[in-house]
C-alpha cells in the first residue's frame, strides 16, 4: 500500500543486505527478511535499506532525513508501507465479531468510513492500534502494525474459531489476510466455515501533502489520475477506484504525518507501475522510516511498542476518544472493567508531550520532578525539523502532567530543563469535506 506516515520504531542496527525481489511481489532476503513490491525501486533510487519488523525497508534516500521531512511538510512525499498487515473480515456478524476484540464503535461507521481503534486485553492493555474501515463491499478492512502482525492474526484466527465452532455463539465471519505470502490454510467446522487465506495481493503506500503549502497539493497531484472526486472524500473515509489506470485500488484519506494524505492499496503486480507514475509528478519524493518517525512525533501520534503497548491502557495513553459512548456504557470489550475504573478514579500516570533545548531527548531517558526524583520516562523523542527544538513523548505521574509544568530530563547523567507541552507539536491538516 502507498501511504504517508510512520508506525514503528526505527531500526537500531546496521542496514541489512537482503537481495532484491521482483517488482511484482513479495520476496525474502538472505537474512530471512521479507521485501515489499517496491524493494528494487527503493534500491535503484538510493534508498538506504534497513531491517524493520521482519522486512527490509528504506531508512532514507540520498537527500537525507532532514530534507525529506521538510519536503513532506512543504511539498509531497510517497511512503511505502506494504509491510503492514491488511485483513479483510467477512460474514453477517463481522461487526459484532470485531467489537468483541476492540474498543471502537464499529457499528456506527457508515459505508466507506473508518476509525482508529484499539485491540485490548483483559487487563486493559493495548495489544495493537488498528484502522478498521466498514467498506461498501460487505467486509471490514483492517490495517495492523507489522510488528504485531503475527500476534493480531493469532488473535483473529483464534476468536473466529471460537465464534464459528463454539456452542451457541451464532457468529459468522471469514478472514482473508493480505500480504502474508507463503501458504493457504482452510479450516472448517460445522457451518458456517471459516477460511483463512494468506496471499501477496496488495502493495500499500501513503501519499501526503499539506493543502496550504506552495506547489501542488496531494489532492491535486492525485486527482489527475482519479475518476472519483477527492473533494468529496473526508478524513478516514475510503473508496475503491482506479488510480492512474490501475483498477481495484483502495484509496483511504488518512495518514500518519498530520498532513492531508491518502493511503493507496494497489495490486502488487501493478505496484511499481503506479509508484513510478506518482514519482513522475512534480515535487513528489520518496520518503523513508526516519522521516515518518519525526513527522508522526511532530503530529503527536503514538508509536506502538514505544508509546503504547500491552502495559499501557487507553486512559493512561490519552486515547479514551477511541471509545464510543455506546461501548463505554455496554462495557463489552476486553479490559472494560479496568479501563472504565481508571476513567472514574483517574489514571496514576499520563502520556504527555515535552519540549526542550540542548541535547536531544531519546526513548528510555528519565523524567525528573522539581526535587530531582524520577516521575516518568521518555518513550519517543527527536529534534523537530520544523520547530528547531527537541520534542518528546512520555509518561509522567498524573500530578506532573499539566501543560506548562517544568521538569527535567536526564541526558547522559546530566539534567536538562523540559516543559510539558500540549500535542500536536505541529498543527494537523486533516481534510473534512464541506
Amino acid at each position: 500500500m502507498l501511504r504517508a506516515g510512520c508506525r514503528a520504531a526505527l531500526p537500531r542496527r546496521s542496514p541489512g543486505s537482503a537481495p532484491r525481489s521482483g517488482a511484482g511481489g513479495t520476496g525474502a532476503g538472505e537474512e530471512g527478511l521479507k521485501q515489499t513490491p517496491l524493494d528494487a525501486l527503493h534500491r535503484a533510487r538510493g534508498g538506504r535499506m534497513v531491517p524493520f519488523a521482519g522486512w527490509t525497508l528504506p531508512l532514507h534516500y540520498g537527500q537525507g532525513h532532514l530534507q525529506s521531512h521538510l519536503h513532506t511538510r512543504r511539498h509531497c512525499s510517497l511512503f511505502d508501507v506494504s509491510h503492514m498487515l491488511q485483513t479483510l473480515v467477512y460474514g453477517r456478524d463481522r461487526i459484532r465479531f470485531m467489537e468483541s476484540l476492540v474498543v471502537g464503535d464499529i457499528a456506527e461507521l457508515k459505508p466507506g468510513q473508518g476509525t482508529l481503534t484499539l485491540l485490548t486485553n483483559e487487563k486493559g492493555g493495548i495489544m495493537d492500534d488498528l484502522i478498521v474501515t466498514n467498506t461498501s463491499e460487505d467486509h471490514l478492512y483492517v490495517v495492523s502494525n507489522a510488528a504485531c502482525a503475527d500476534k493480531d492474526l493469532a488473535i483473529l484466527r483464534g476468536e473466529v474459531a471460537v465464534a464459528t465452532c463454539g456452542a451457541g455463539t451464532g457468529l459468522a465471519a471469514v478472514l482473508a489476510a493480505l500480504c502474508h505470502p507463503g501458504r493457504t490454510e482452510r479450516r472448517s467446522c460445522r457451518p458456517p466455515a471459516v477460511t483463512y487465506t494468506w496471499r501477496c495481493q496488495t502493495m500499500r503506500c501513503w501519499l501526503c501533502k499539506p493543502p496550504a503549502s506552495p506547489g501542488p497539493s496531494m489532492a491535486r497531484v492525485l486527482q489527475a489520475g482519479l475518476s472519483d472526486d477527492l473533494a468529496k472524500l473526508s478524513f478516514m473515509n475510503s473508496i475503491t477506484t482506479t488510480v492512474f489506470g490501475v483498477p481495484g485500488c483502495r484509496v483511504t484519506r488518512c495518514g500518519y504525518t498530520g498532513e492531508d494524505g491518502v493511503e493507496i492499496s494497489v495490486p502488487a503486480a501493478r505496484a511499481v507501475e503506479l509508484a513510478e507514475q506518482l514519482l513522475g509528478l512534480p515535487d513528489v519524493w520518496l520518503a523513508g522510516l526516519a522521516a515518518r518517525d519525526s513527522l508522526r512525533l511532530e503530529a503527536g501520534l503514538c508509536l506502538y511498542g514505544n508509546d503504547i503497548d500491552e502495559t499501557v491502557t487507553p486512559a493512561e495513553a490519552g486515547l479514551m476518544w477511541t471509545l464510543g459512548k455506546r461501548r463505554r456504557v455496554a462495557m463489552d470489550f476486553p479490559g472494560a472493567a479496568v479501563i472504565m475504573a481508571q476513567v472514574k478514579e483517574k489514571p496514576r500516570r499520563r502520556r504527555v508531550g515535552l519540549t526542550s533545548v540542548g541535547p536531544a531527548i531519546r526513548p528510555h531517558m528519565a523524567i525528573l520532578g522539581p526535587e530531582g526524583r524520577p516521575v516518568g520516562t521518555v518513550t519517543s523523542g527527536c529534534p523537530s525539523p520544523c520547530l528547531g527544538k527537541n520534542i518528546a513523548m512520555g509518561y509522567v505521574e498524573a500530578a506532573h502532567s499539566r501543560a506548562g509544568t517544568e521538569l527535567t530530563v536526564e541526558v547522559r547523567k546530566k539534567q536538562h530543563p523540559a516543559v510539558i507541552t500540549k500535542m500536536p507539536f505541529v498543527p494537523t491538516q486533516y481534510y473534512m469535506a464541506k
